[in-house]
């Protein structure tokens, strides 16, 4: 099923009101200034499924009924499926700057329940996958946004889940019933809870035996009875939130922390419930398929970087020619973290249960390059801007609405163009280099630490002395040295 973005607002406007910000109740996350963005942003991927151009991008062909479907709502089966997955990511933030988590997490997770369930199955006598292909069925038949609730509040780092004080710093099993499960805790950091239909819960981390009771996996709705959204603040909710044409009026990413008080899933919906040996899996092709295509997310806020800069410089009565190898600059380092994620997708091979799965390497290679380049991108889009967007020296749109002295500041920021063009593009600027539009380059989708010590242990050191050695012509021993 196709839906387009009116009725995905409808959809959403029948939803139990269960998140807050600013300690209110957001009554419609569809009007309101806090999520109102991002929904939009969302309703425009929805629409773009019936756009003759767009489309192909926007779209795929289910695994179950072959129909047309969402992208966002089918499995990832071949490499071509997995480049549309980032193609989409890119065109997104280039339509509104920022993440869409409502298109992403949720779903990577439940392509890669799709592989796990039916290892578990196949070895354990489970009936998991025949639940996963149902709620896949369920996902399409209704064109869900599907958020994806992965990170704990953890607690204490050097404690295990079930060392903590308090065992609600991670999401966990309190009581099994014979129709389903009570669970409680808190996931925290979840983009866009506000504008998706439902979360898929995965465990945080690879678990053993003793935190079996944090190996849960299901499929939850976002207004479930017991589940409270809290929205977070962003670095700038003072123009953000503020009204007039301060801010992109597209995009900007909402994240939430969830708190589980007990919360009833049936049986049907669970997915995982105890079996500890796969939670690293789960783990590791997510982190493959994510990591994948993140270079896409930033090479699409870097275009839009790109464009920003040279609007800017234009607006200022510079022209392009004048930054151009720092603009080359921009646009390599956009098509670095691109072109690392397609490699992780070219190198990839299909799993047993017909997901395809991303080169684990060159996938955490890349997330290192996106945990660093973007971050030089911007620093030259606000070199290339000028002060006004770097220092966000800029007043308040009532300010500039004023009768008294609002005629003057627009005055004041003319330039090549009127005042109001020039500091429409120096808010834009500030916001993708400094504000809420920063997509989470160095934690998005976890540490690039994390990322090396996956690329350590799967890269093939031993071989390469072995080659070195040949070549070399060596022919004595050359080991590595014994410990103390």
């Amino acid at each position: 099923m196709l839906m387009n973005g009116s009725k995905y607002r409808e959809s959403l406007k029948k939803m139990r009101p269960n998140v807050y910000k600013w300690g209110k109740l957001i009554e419609d996350v569809t009007t309101h200034p806090a999520t109102k963005l991002h929904v939009d942003s969302v309703a425009h991927s929805y629409d773009m499924a019936f756009d003759e151009t767009k489309k192909a991008i926007y779209t795929n062909k289910s695994h179950l009924s072959g129909e047309t479907v969402h992208r966002w709502n089918a499995l990832c089966r071949t490499v071509e499926d997995q480049v549309g997955n980032a193609d989409m990511k890119r065109t997104q933030y280039r339509v509104s700057g920022t993440c869409q988590g409502a298109t992403c997490a949720g779903w990577t997770g439940l392509n890669v329940l799709h592989a796990v369930t039916y290892e578990m199955d196949q070895e354990l006598g489970t009936s998991y996958h025949e639940r996963v292909q149902n709620y896949f069925r369920h996902v399409e038949d209704n064109a869900l946004a599907l958020a994806g609730a992965i990170t704990d509040a953890k607690g204490n780092r050097a404690l295990k889940p079930s060392q903590q004080a308090n065992k609600d710093l991670n999401l966990h099993v309190k009581e099994v019933r014979e129709d389903g499960v009570i669970i409680r805790g808190y996931k925290i950091q979840i983009c866009g809870v506000a504008a998706s239909h439902e979360i898929i819960v995965v465990p945080g981390m690879g678990y053993k035996e003793s935190e079996k009771d944090f190996c849960f996996a299901a499929a939850i709705p976002r207004d479930a009875e017991g589940l409270t959204c809290i929205e977070t603040r962003r670095p700038s909710d003072n123009r953000d939130e503020e009204e007039g044409w301060d801010a992109p009026k597209v995009g900007n990413i909402t994240q939430s922390y969830l708190i589980f008080e007990d919360v009833f899933v049936p049986n049907e919906r669970i997915f995982m419930n105890g079996e500890y040996q796969y939670s690293g899996k789960i783990i590791a092709n997510f982190a493959a398929i994510y990591r994948a295509a993140i270079g896409a997310c930033v090479a699409g806020q870097g275009d839009v970087m790109c464009g920003a800069a040279i609007g800017m410089a234009r607006a200022n009565g510079l022209s392009q020619k004048t930054f151009q190898d720092k603009l080359n600059q921009m646009a390599i380092n956009n098509e670095i973290t691109y072109g690392l994620g397609l490699g992780a997708m070219l190198k990839g091979k299909q799993h047993p249960s017909g997901l395809f799965v991303p080169n684990p390497l060159l996938a955490h290679v890349n997330k290192t390059q996106v945990g660093s380049l973007p971050y030089t991108t911007k620093v030259i889009a606000q070199d290339i801007s000028g002060g006004i967007a770097e220092t966000g020296c800029i007043p308040s749109y009532l300010d500039f609405q004023s009768e008294e002295y609002g005629k003057h500041l627009y005055e004041a920021l003319s330039a090549a163009t009127d005042g109001e063009s020039r500091t429409r593009l120096a808010r834009l600027v500030e916001w993708l280099t400094v504000g809420g539009g920063i997509p989470g380059c160095m934690h998005g989708g976890g540490s690039p630490d994390g990322a090396r010590l996956v690329v350590r242990a799967f890269t093939k050191w031993e071989d390469f002395v072995a080659d070195a050695l040949r070549i070399a012509g060596v022919k004595g021993e050359v080991a590595e040295p014994v410990k103390n």
